[in-house]
């Protein structure tokens, strides 16, 4: 069993969570996930471990509330344990001194984004770093990418903080202004699909993190297939990570849409069973 030390929360649906995991923490590295299930009979979730604490021994996660799954982890406070907690799993982030890295993330996004913004600027690399929102209540862990950042620039849908405007907005300001080596995108698939199609105006190599697919995390499923460079890839086995100008983002988009109302209806009725209880 793996302990929570600590939980917080960041907005209504978005939780940050530490764990207990000496053997993971010590092992992980920028990029790799976890699968995380809570009770026996519980779902595999994965999730991308946001930092690691060797010395302390654990691992935190940053989890969002979007069906039944998600909300029991969530829903577990400081002390409670994970009933499994399975990894590093994936293929690490690729980590040299590019240049100039351009890193972006939206959403829950960021919390990936973070463990390779600080690899990034441990090798030798200028980092600037968008990190977008709907609003300014969604806005998260600013601060940890502002320590590896040599520039921030935030955006908000609704103009509540930061600059008003979308991801690709900061992107096309920055690729106007320098010479960008490298980016790296991660958030919900249409903004890596934008975020990739701004980058290849700009000749810039891109990798986005396909992580959001994800669903057993050995490949067996075969739930996160996509496709890459007209090639079969699963998600899971061969990433998280990939060139985002050979990723279909059309096709992933609408194999994401496909359980939707499966999982919208038993949501409403695992929230239904809470409220009787």
């Amino acid at each position: 069993m793996n302990e929570i030390i600590e939980k917080e929360f960041f907005s209504e649906n978005v939780v940050r969570l530490e764990i207990k995991a000496p053997r993971i923490a010590k092992a992980r590295r920028a990029g790799h996930f976890v699968i995380v299930k809570v009770g026996e009979t519980g779902e595999r979730i994965p999730l991308t471990i946001a930092s690691a604490n060797p010395h302390k021994g654990t691992i935190t996660l940053v989890i969002q509330r979007v069906g039944v799954s998600s909300r029991r982890i969530a829903e577990l406070n400081v002390g409670d344990e994970i009933t499994d907690l399975v990894g590093p799993l994936g293929e690490a982030t690729h980590i040299e001194n590019f240049g100039t890295v351009l890193a972006c993330g939206g959403g829950v996004g960021v919390a990936p984004l973070l463990p390779i913004v600080e690899a990034l600027k441990k090798a030798g690399n200028k980092v600037i770093t968008v990190i977008a929102a709907r609003n300014k209540d969604l806005i998260i862990l600013e601060d940890q990418i502002k320590e590896y950042s040599d520039e921030v620039i935030v955006m908000t849908d609704d103009g509540s903080y930061g600059e008003k405007g979308l991801v690709t907005d900061a992107m096309e300001k920055v690729l106007q202004r320098e010479k960008v080596d490298l980016s790296v995108v991660i958030g919900p698939a249409i903004m890596m699909k934008f975020a990739a199609l701004t980058t290849r105006k700009y000749e810039v190599p891109t990798y986005a993190s396909l992580n959001t697919i994800m669903v057993d995390g050995t490949g067996m499923c075969g739930a996160c297939r996509i496709t890459v460079g007209g090639k079969t890839k699963f998600v899971c086995i061969d990433g998280p990570e990939f060139d985002a100008h050979q990723v279909d983002f059309d096709e992933m988009l609408l194999r994401l849409g496909g359980y939707k109302e499966i999982e919208k209806q038993a949501e409403q009725e695992y929230l239904q069973t809470k409220e009787k209880k």
